[in-house]
């Protein structure tokens, strides 16, 4: 379940990026692009974030403000940034970047991923990990990250 959600809200995050954002209209809107993000949140976001919560729950189990401030620090200081460059690696691989360019765009676009990333995901993780069930931790945080995925997917899709 919580692999669909990811794949759906994935997909309405660049529906986001390209209309709001880029304000491409109805009828410059790059529907592939769009199939993309959703393949990708089905394939990787889905099930790599979702087993992440399992061994997270297993490392440092409990849900005491104490172990949800430890949970974060280690998703965000260890999972975030690993993840972050894989999906920017995954991306561009889907869009069909060659490996020297996608090496380029990753060096171009990680950094200023990242510190986004710490700007909006720390007090979002300690809630979650403080106040949510394990089955229910995915779920809630796809539904935060739709301007997340807005963001990733604008900048994964920049050329």
């Amino acid at each position: 379940w919580a692999v669909l959600v990811a794949g759906a809200l994935m997909g309405a995050g660049d529906v986001i990026a390209q209309q709001l954002v880029e304000q491409r209209g109805l009828r410059g809107h790059h529907c592939p692009r769009t199939l993309k993000m959703m393949a990708i949140g089905f394939c990787f976001v889905g099930p790599v974030v979702g087993n992440w919560y399992r061994i997270l729950d297993r490392l440092i189990p409990g849900n005491t403000k104490v172990v949800a401030v430890k949970k974060m620090v280690l998703d965000q200081g260890g999972f975030a940034p690993c993840f972050l460059g894989c999906f920017l690696a995954v991306t561009g691989a889907v869009n069909g970047l060659s490996a020297q360019d996608n090496w380029s765009k990753i060096q171009q676009d990680y950094m200023d991923a990242l510190m986004t990333n710490y700007c909006i995901w720390p007090p979002v993780q300690i809630a979650n990990f403080y106040f949510v069930p394990l089955q229910h931790r995915l779920a809630v945080v796809q539904c935060v990250a739709i301007v997340w995925n807005c963001y990733l997917s604008w900048k994964a899709n920049r050329m």
